[in-house]
């Protein structure tokens, strides 16, 4: 019996883990259904609604028009049908500095395509830092434990995608990683196929989207903006178009010293995303309501913030260096755990059952106060 209740609880652990998941994760639509349905006149493997998509992007990433704009010529492109099916479908390299929405996008991308924002092969390559861990990617060589398995950190079914849609892969934090992991990239890159050292498995990348992220040159466009708006860059202002082209040769010049020329060469798009600006940040504090209001559906009750609050958490929680994480630590410590207590304190879930309660969140003599409306 003993066993049988530890059995009951884990089952109930994981379906109330499952739960919160979907309530942050999972697409509010049936988005299977809707990208099955999409019509066109040429015939593809692929079928996805490329509108829909990028109506689902442009709402969860703000102030990154440049990516956008990649994601769709990239979806275009595969949607069609015309890519190179001896390579991967698409490799792309997102720079920028921390918390501009590098690795959200490819989470949106999963949420809109595949209903789901964890539908894809994410490899954090932090973990591959040191020499001896590139074989939790490449596979364990002949002779060492696990070699026959040909056992790594990738995940088969997440690369191929599915039925009409295509996998999706993220190298996160690509600068971190050692030579030897991103030499054995090179190969998915050119052929798209990866195979473990011992021989005994082999990982297909076809029919994948590939995304890496990194930090590269996010110091040096910081120190190149400083410049431009101090004396004399601020009263002798140049073209937009000048400092992309500044932007690039910096971004260039970092990436052919961090990597091996012919690993920056087999990558299709490189863009750098922009600095959090201040113009945006209170629709960022509308994006992370969005947000905790999915969060709060499973407790029957929905939250609205007062004009006044939401311009002031705009202002406490910008922090250009840190970019969306400060407003999220600045929301949680502000808002959230004020609404918390609220919520322990005066909300009763089950109260009206069917129904849900809408709170309005505004300021009291300098704190954050909750009614019903």
């Amino acid at each position: 019996m003993p066993f049988i209740n530890e059995m009951l609880e884990q089952t109930q652990r994981r379906q109330d883990q499952a739960s919160a998941l979907a309530c942050e994760n999972v697409a509010s639509d049936n988005p299977v259904q809707r990208h099955l349905q999409h019509q066109s006149g040429l015939h593809s493997r692929f079928r996805f609604d490329v509108e829909a998509i990028m109506a689902s992007l442009r709402e969860e990433i703000l102030g990154q028009d440049a990516a956008l704009q990649l994601v769709q010529d990239m979806l275009q492109v595969i949607r069609a049908d015309i890519t190179d099916p001896r390579r991967p479908l698409f490799v792309a390299l997102f720079l920028g500095p921390t918390g501009v929405g590098k690795t959200e996008i490819v989470r949106a991308l999963a949420r809109a395509l595949h209903g789901d924002a964890d539908a894809f092969c994410r490899v954090d390559m932090n973990t591959l830092s040191q020499e001896h861990y590139a074989a939790a990617l490449t596979g364990a060589p002949p002779g060492y434990v696990g070699a026959k398995e040909g056992t790594t950190l990738l995940d088969q079914d997440k690369l191929e995608g599915s039925l009409g849609r295509p996998g999706i892969v993220l190298f996160d934090e690509l600068e971190k990683a050692s030579v030897e992991v991103t030499h054995a990239l090179l190969n998915v890159f050119d052929n798209g196929m990866l195979t473990v050292a011992s021989g005994e498995r082999t990982y297909s990348f076809r029919n994948s989207l590939i995304f890496m992220t990194s930090n590269l040159a996010a110091r040096e466009i910081q120190r190149y903006d400083e410049r431009r708006s101090r004396w004399p860059g601020r009263w002798l202002p140049r073209p937009a178009a000048s400092r992309h082209q500044d932007i690039e040769r910096l971004v260039r010049d970092k990436l052919i010293g961090a990597f091996a020329p012919e690993f920056v060469n087999r990558i299709d798009s490189i863009v750098t995303f922009n600095w959090i600006e201040q113009p945006i940040v209170e629709q960022l504090v509308a994006l992370e309501l969005r947000r905790l209001n999915r969060r709060l559906t499973r407790h029957h009750c929905q939250l609205e913030l007062e004009p006044a609050l939401l311009q002031s958490l705009a202002r406490s929680g910008f922090d250009r260096q840190f970019g969306a994480r400060s407003l999220r630590r600045s929301l949680r410590s502000r808002l959230e755990v004020p609404l918390a207590q609220f919520l322990l304190d005066k909300h009763q879930s089950g109260e009206q059952p069917g129904t849900t309660t809408l709170y309005l969140a505004r300021l009291e003599q300098g704190r954050i106060g909750f009614i019903p409306l």
